[in-house]
């Protein structure tokens, strides 16, 4: 019965009445998720999820998304490291049964293969590129947009105008970012300055239980002062100043060492100049995204994914300023 009353408390956030009047003069949200590294197979359930939260909660429309085309580029055969001088002969054997598979490959690998790999990331930087074209200053402003979300982003996009759009934030817009949208753009600072974190790595899925920062904000979705995972691959941040950012979720220790006891940053936000930022770091999952019952694998229940859409719902709806919260960095949280 106590989950089921949460469960209704976090629907009741999500589609509240407290925003019909704003349904009719909906936010409107452009929705980022090309890629120039690790692409998560999450992200069609990501862009499925944005847009039915859009139309659901009736406070933002999902106006357009900057996608990538769908080019299969060759991958050419990777060479296996070398081996270390002091291998031990299991790991000699094994290095030796990965350099036969590897000339096997290699053999297959002819230069048309080449030629064709080189012409399709031609096509696929042009793709992207172009697409990103939607995040231009000058676009975003033709275009009325009051939110940028990167959903599962990775690398170094390439952004007509970077500095324009750290301005455009600035001047009073809207970002959010989920999961590796901190594993994106890691050769400019202005982005990680303005995001408030960069992702330093990751280790195996595993369970996890967060802990509240801030039980009033609208990123806390009415869960309390506890929210437990089932499984999710926890980032690592680096880059971050504490008494930047007004944090939300965290840990009380490392996600898989859990006897070391160290504080570790989940979900945040912060005012960049004029504009608010939202980031949460979760949403690598398809099973996080996605509340459909019947998703093959699922490790998380529905009501966890309903859970994190009214978590990334909440922080959406502060980041565009419909609902009050705090941004005011809380270091002293611990």
């Amino acid at each position: 019965m106590k989950s089921s009353l949460r469960l209704l408390l976090v629907l009741a956030l999500a589609a509240g009445p407290a925003f019909s009047a704003r349904a009719t003069d909906a936010k409107r949200v452009l929705v980022v998720t090309t890629t120039t590294g690790f692409r998560h197979a999450s992200i069609p359930y990501a862009e499925k999820t944005l847009q039915k939260l859009g139309e659901e909660s009736g406070v933002f429309t999902v106006v357009d998304f900057a996608r990538q085309p769908d080019i299969q580029i060759p991958k050419k055969p990777n060479k296996p490291k070398d081996l270390a001088s002091d291998a031990d002969d299991k790991a000699r054997a094994r290095h030796e049964a990965d350099m036969k598979k590897y000339d096997a490959e290699m053999a297959k690998w002819t230069p048309e293969m080449e030629k064709d790999a080189k012409e399709k990331q031609a096509q696929l930087d042009a793709g992207i590129k172009e697409s990103l074209e939607k995040v231009s200053p000058a676009n975003l402003a033709a275009n009325k947009i009051d939110m940028v979300i990167f959903a599962n982003t990775t690398g170094d996009l390439p952004l007509p105008d970077k500095e324009g759009f750290i301005k455009w934030i600035e001047d009073g817009h809207a970002v959010a970012a989920m999961h590796s949208g901190s594993d994106t753009f890691h050769h400019f600072p202005g982005y990680i300055e303005m995001l408030g974190g960069e992702f330093e790595t990751h280790h195996a899925q595993v369970p996890a239980d967060l802990v509240a920062a801030d039980t009033a904000h609208p990123a806390n979705a009415g869960l309390g002062s506890k929210w437990d995972l089932k499984q999710e691959e926890m980032y690592h941040i680096k880059s971050q100043d504490r008494a930047k950012v007004h944090m939300l979720w965290f840990m009380q220790h490392d996600p898989n060492e859990t006897a070391t006891q160290v504080f570790f940053p989940v979900s945040w936000c912060r005012m960049a100049g004029k504009g608010r930022v939202f980031y949460t770091s979760l949403g690598h999952r398809d099973d996080l995204w996605s509340d459909d019952p019947t998703l093959p694998g699922r490790v998380n229940s529905p009501e966890i994914s309903k859970q994190y859409q009214a978590h990334i719902l909440g922080g959406i709806k502060w980041a565009l300023g419909l609902v009050d919260g705090s941004a005011t960095p809380n270091p002293e949280v611990k």
